[in-house]
């Protein structure tokens, strides 16, 4: 890999690490979600005009995908709820490789080379190591960080699909933003009754920050893959189970272990050789 895409990755992990921390430090968490989403459709739909419509074998794809990411929104906020950033993070990162190289084994018939069975260990150990002794995440948490690493990798995997049969990377995920982001709106509806959004509260720009950081990271992710391998880019941008650990630390007031970070790196290098085994 190329000194730009390495760095283009690195970005993505920190902005994506960054936006999880706006949400982990938002009162209400559906309701930040939500806005997050909600600014992206508004980013989105100006785009939509200049870019080519997806053709009609996408939208099930693009759909599907929307809903698997709706889902995952809302297991986040749950896992949240009852974990630190630099619990949950990991966990839910650290699974997504697990779960894709193990249902590509399952399901594809993909064979598993000893560094991925490797790497799957590392994660897994990684995974205990947050989840036993003094400070470790509750039960619940792990189990909704686990479930919405799940999602992420059902709609990773709708995703890979779709946007080949889509043929334009930028349209297809314009479309994801605006389905998704509207799809997020109606489930806090459906939940609440009402959004209610006051342009001058703090909190209304903090959510629409994390929307524009999410934005960003996706983008660059985006770049990323137009110059170099897949496999590796997703590795190393696993690192931002660090830089969320780190975050946690410096600006929301968790507890930075010893053994804490050492799991966080434990998961990251789990990541890196089932990455570079894809």
């Amino acid at each position: 890999m190329t000194t730009t895409v390495i760095a283009l990755a690195l970005f993505a992990a920190i902005l994506h690490a960054t936006w999880n921390a706006f949400l982990r430090s938002g009162a209400d968490r559906l309701w930040t979600i939500t806005v997050m989403s909600l600014s992206m459709v508004i980013v989105a739909v100006p785009f939509a005009f200049v870019l080519p419509l997806p053709p009609a074998a996408a939208w099930p794809w693009l759909i599907g995908s929307s809903l698997l990411q709706v889902g995952y929104c809302c297991f986040l906020v749950r896992a949240y709820r009852y974990g630190d950033l630099g619990q949950v993070y990991p966990v839910v990162r650290g699974s997504v490789p697990i779960l894709v190289t193990l249902g590509g084994y399952l399901f594809l018939s993909e064979q598993l080379p000893p560094v991925a069975l490797f790497g799957i260990g590392l994660i897994a150990g990684g995974i205990m190591a947050l989840s036993l002794g003094k400070g470790r995440a509750s039960l619940t948490s792990l189990a909704y960080a686990v479930l919405t690493g799940l999602f992420i990798a059902a709609y990773a995997t709708v995703d890979a699909r779709g946007v080949r049969i889509a043929g334009h990377a930028g349209s297809y995920a314009v479309w994801i933003y605006i389905l998704y982001g509207s799809l997020m709106v109606l489930t806090f509806l459906a939940m609440r009754g009402s959004l209610q959004i006051d342009p001058r509260a703090p909190d209304t720009w903090k959510a629409i920050g994390g929307g524009m950081v999410s934005l960003l990271a996706y983008g660059a992710v985006l770049a990323a893959f137009a110059l170099g391998p897949a496999g590796p880019i997703t590795a190393l941008r696993e690192t931002s189970v660090i830089f969320a650990a780190l975050i946690g630390w410096a600006f929301l007031g968790e507890h930075l272990t010893q053994r804490r970070l050492f799991a966080c790196v434990v998961v990251v290098a789990g990541a890196i050789c089932v990455g570079y085994a894809r």
